[in-house]
């Protein structure tokens, strides 16, 4: 039987290969092939099934709490007090970060990379050990699979 998957051209297909030649199947049952390149570009924000290692909210989360610390510090001397200030300065370092960090991204493009090449794995294995491999081939992120 013949398990086919696609992946993005990511270490992951190096682990999945790795991971299905220590279950057993050998190198001359794997076969992988590149595709050409998507032309969509990636999203701007991660979900919780997939991220690209880029985030938005590391230098908001930075700032806010910098912010919010500065806030509640000078706040005992400021009119409002420690309280309000550290509320006001957690909201203005977590935009001022956000949006600083959004405006790296545009700068550089960045976030509108192409999407790299995928490639396509083909493992044939027997009927015990296909449930096995399919999830190899999920745990190890990807996009598409099929049995034939």
């Amino acid at each position: 039987m013949f398990i086919i998957a696609t992946f993005e051209n990511s270490i992951y297909i190096e682990l999945a290969v790795t991971a299905l030649e220590q279950q057993g199947i050998s190198k001359e049952k794997i076969l992988a092939a590149p595709l050409d390149k998507r032309k969509e570009p990636r999203q701007l924000f991660d979900s919780i099934h997939k991220s690209d290692g880029f985030s938005l909210f590391d230098v908001a989360a930075i700032l806010g709490t910098c912010f919010m610390l500065l806030g509640a510090i000078y706040g005992y001397v400021l009119e409002w007090g420690p309280i309000i200030w550290g509320i006001i300065g957690a909201v203005s370092g977590m935009l001022a970060g956000f949006f600083l960090k959004l405006f790296i991204l545009r700068k550089n493009k960045r976030g509108k990379s192409k999407i790299t090449s995928e490639i396509v794995l083909m493992v044939r294995c027997d009927d015990p050990k296909v449930e096995t491999v399919e999830g190899i081939l999920w745990d190890h992120h990807a996009l598409g699979l099929t049995k034939i």
